[in-house]
């Protein structure tokens, strides 16, 4: 399959298409939940607009992580050699873990400081992550 990426003219253009609309799925769906905990559409109830969300932002990670395998697979040498792409893996890891504080802690039921703390770094991680994956062909 790796081969067919190669042998079509169109075929990794299009992955790289999927790959960035799994990023704004998830991005985007982050951003607006995000809005939400800090007051912005208070009269959106929250449980009902994070299940929507989080499952949209869900889907968009999924269709980001098997493009993005896909893609590696075809310089996997190359990009880990490349710092941009280890240091994308991190973040993307990190991101992850605050992820995962942010619901073991129930954050959206408390929607404390604490709770948009994360949010914003759930935010900032993923944008660094966005920034390392447009370097990596660059560095």
């Amino acid at each position: 399959m790796l081969a067919a990426l190669g042998a079509h003219p169109w075929a990794y253009p299009m992955l790289e298409v999927a790959h960035l609309l799994g990023v704004a799925l998830l991005l985007g769906n982050l951003v607006l939940l995000e809005l939400r905990v800090f007051g912005w559409g208070a009269a959106l109830p929250v449980e009902p607009l994070a299940r929507l969300s989080l499952g949209l932002a869900i889907s968009g990670f999924a269709l980001a992580a098997v493009s993005g395998l896909l893609m590696f697979g075809t310089q996997p040498g190359e990009l880990l050699a490349n710092r941009v792409f280890t240091a994308k893996m991190v973040l993307i890891m990190l991101a992850g873990c605050n992820a995962g504080w942010f619901h073991a802690r129930r954050s959206l039921q408390r929607q404390d400081g604490t709770a948009r703390a994360l949010m914003t770094l759930s935010t900032v991680l993923w944008l660094l992550v966005l920034t390392c994956g447009r370097w990596i062909g660059y560095v």
